[in-house]
This record gives C-alpha cells, sequence and structure tokens, in this order.
C-alpha cells in the first residue's frame, strides 16, 4: 500500500470522521471505498461509451444522415 497526503477543509474532515465512526470504520476504509468507487464507475463510463461508440458506427457510413435517419429507433 502507498500513503497519500491530502488536504481538505477541517469541518469536512471531522464530519467524514463522524460518519466513519457511526458505520465502525476508519476513515482510511471509506477513502479505499471512493476511490474503489471511482475506478469503477470510470470503468463503466468507459464500457458505455465504447457499446455507443459500436452502435454508432452502425449508423455512421461517413456520409451525412438526416435528421429523420438519425432520428430513427
Amino acid at each position: 500500500m502507498k500513503n497519500i497526503t491530502l488536504s481538505a477543509d477541517e469541518a469536512m474532515i471531522e464530519r467524514a470522521r463522524e460518519i466513519a465512526r457511526d458505520q465502525h470504520r476508519s476513515l482510511n476504509d471509506l477513502f479505499r471505498d471512493w476511490l474503489s468507487t471511482l475506478d469503477d464507475r470510470h470503468r463503466l463510463g468507459e464500457a458505455h461509451l465504447s457499446y455507443l461508440r459500436e452502435r454508432a458506427s452502425v449508423y455512421c457510413t461517413g456520409v451525412p444522415c438526416s435528421r429523420d435517419e438519425m432520428n430513427e429507433r
């Protein structure tokens, strides 16, 4: 594990400590979960963009589409 140093508003840090304490966890645990969630959201977003690009490639042939063609479902 790698250690990092963060800066944040003192009141925000205290509130985060209270939340961690209420959940019987450490602030470090909450931060690691947040990082994991951030990574998961990024991967999901990339997968979604890839899917959309793939779907769009079916319709994009290099020739501009008309408005009606673009709105077909």
